[in-house]
């Protein structure tokens, strides 16, 4: 079953149960779908895309969240928590944080990178091969720290 077909089932049981926040996210996710899939010219999306789209929105609800809790909105900083974990049911596996090490390390051994000048060398491939599998953000920390050694 892919990722819009088990969306849309859960869109039809939130709303058999009245679960209106939770609706609310699963209709964004649903929509943010269907762009993509009006965009593209075929009308399908593939898995990558989808896992694309689901961590993007994920990013987005984390990131309100944080800047609602910066400015003291609990209220709002609720829902977007609430609805960032509705969305993160949907989310690829992520890689744990020493599996990404050891492809750093194997990568910045790969290219010969050898100080914090390089991080260009390693950031390249790396995005590249684990693209929807790690966070950008934890990835990148870790590269630096390890092209600072």
């Amino acid at each position: 079953m892919s990722l819009t077909e088990r969306i849309n089932d859960d869109i039809k049981t939130a709303m058999k149960a009245r679960e209106k926040d939770k609706l609310a996210a699963l209709r964004d996710v649903k929509s943010k779908l269907l762009l993509e899939a009006t965009s593209g010219g075929d009308g399908n999306v593939d898995e990558a895309t989808e896992n694309k789209v689901v961590m993007k929105l994920y990013k987005q609800r984390m990131d309100t969240y944080d800047l609602y809790i910066k400015e003291g909105r609990e209220d709002l900083a609720a829902d977007e928590k609430f609805q960032a974990d509705i969305i993160k049911a949907y989310m690829p596996e992520m890689m744990s944080e020493d599996e990404i090490r050891k492809v750093v390390a194997e990568k910045i051994t790969a290219v010969g990178a050898s100080g914090p000048q390089d991080i260009g060398k390693v950031m390249g491939p790396i995005m590249g091969q684990l693209n929807g599998k790690a966070d950008g953000k934890l990835i990148s920390s870790i590269v630096k720290e390890e092209l600072n050694k």
